[in-house]
């Protein structure tokens, strides 16, 4: 009898211990991301850019880097990428974004071809539970829901490649031949910057001509950075803009067509700049300028060369990044492409761990220029996220 109650005894503590061990995710965490040690259930995050341009492989690439980093701290995240063939291929990337919402996904990001375009699809992810962050926008949209924008105001960063142009054709700066201002590297020459040394300058003392390359004709992107731009030029009546923008729909090879149509009715004694209004588009300017001999070389800090054309535009790329120290590419506006995969990986993470995340998270876009050129690549200074935190209250 003694030997059968000992047998009873060990029997029941071994049930016992087995109950414990097999007692829910939530109950062994307290409710929340629990004990140093466990990993939240698997996170899918489905991410849809526009293209496969390096502006969009840039923000993937950090998306990806993003998820490896909260992997490394004992997340297991997995980053979906599909784009479209190009931008303006609405139907497909509202195709993507239904596709992740049919598999399911955690959350979707996505940076718009057209916002009005892809609402639909948002709308889906809304009846789906399905939490959306956008990127490349701070502009909130009244009729859909979006947990997250991560992005910057596209008025102010045609403004700022503005003032990099009033810069290099004689106003006060860091190019050009004006007068020069003290900035250390890691100094943001954002639209504050640009504002407050503008304030009391002559309009009359800068004079340049030249050119616009726009995006899609009519779109919110498009339409934004050629106010921001025209805001600032209108002040300055020494600027020209000769003829009407010609559109290239953010595409490289339409940008190579753009301004060899423009270098076509204007000669390099008539035309001083291109501005693209994306890097794609720059870097096609680049290359037909390039190409015709007219290209204006050498980072910006030098005396004007006569009869040649100086190259701006916006975004800033590993590509373009490496134009700007070969010094073919005299200024650009940063829009933080490794911001948008940093933190919208981020806050995909947390809203998918039910946390709240900002609203609107501005990348405050700034000029880069050979001076600077190496705050942004080949690594750029992002800020260390606390992923140990995160999965503390992670509720999965």
């Amino acid at each position: 009898m003694r030997t059968h109650a000992r047998l009873l005894a060990a029997l029941i503590a071994a049930i016992a211990m087995v109950a414990v061990g097999c007692g829910s995710d939530d109950d062994a965490s307290g409710g929340g991301g629990g004990a140093s040690g466990d990993t939240p259930k698997k996170i899918v995050i489905g991410w849809s850019p526009p293209d496969i341009t390096g502006v969009y492989k840039t923000a993937t690439d950090w998306f990806k880097k993003a998820a490896e980093d909260a992997n490394a701290n004992g997340f297991d995240v997995e980053v979906l990428s599909r784009s479209t063939s190009s931008h303006n291929d609405y139907a497909s990337q509202l195709a993507v974004i239904e596709d992740y919402i049919s598999r399911g996904v955690d959350v979707i990001a996505i940076s718009p071809t057209d916002v009005e375009a892809i609402k639909p699809a948002i709308k889906q992810a809304n009846q789906a539970g399905i939490p959306v962050i956008l990127v490349n926008l701070l502009e909130e949209q009244k009729d859909i829901e979006v947990a997250s924008y991560v992005g910057f105001d596209n008025a102010d960063a045609a403004k700022i490649s503005a003032y990099a142009i009033l810069d290099y054709f004689g106003g006060p700066g860091v190019l050009g031949k004006g007068e020069k201002v003290d900035v250390e590297p890691d100094d943001y020459l954002d639209l504050k910057f640009w504002e407050d040394l503008y304030k009391d300058v002559d309009p009359a003392d800068i004079k340049a001509r030249g050119v616009i390359i726009e995006g899609i004709a009519g779109t919110l992107f498009s339409r934004e950075r050629l106010k921001g731009f025209n805001e600032v030029m209108k002040r300055f009546p020494g600027i020209q803009i000769l003829g009407k923008p010609i559109a290239a729909d953010w595409n490289r090879e339409k940008g190579i067509k753009a301004a060899e149509n423009f270098m076509s009715r204007y000669s390099p004694k008539e035309m001083d700049f291109i501005w693209a209004a994306s890097n794609e588009m720059g870097l096609g300017a680049i290359n037909a300028a390039e190409r015709k001999g007219v290209l204006e070389v050498g980072g910006g800090d030098k005396a004007l060369s006569d009869g040649k054309i100086a190259i701006f535009t916006n975004d800033v790329t590993p590509e373009s990044t490496d134009a700007i120290r070969a010094g073919k590419l005299i200024a650009e506006t940063h829009h933080g492409f490794p911001e948008w995969g940093w933190f919208g990986g981020q806050f995909a993470i947390q809203l998918a761990c039910g946390q709240e995340v900002p609203k609107l998270y501005d990348i405050r876009p700034r000029t880069a220029y050979k001076g600077n050129a190496d705050q942004f690549y080949p690594q750029p200074k992002l800020p260390e996220i606390d992923w140990a935190k995160i999965k503390q209250d992670c509720k999965r």
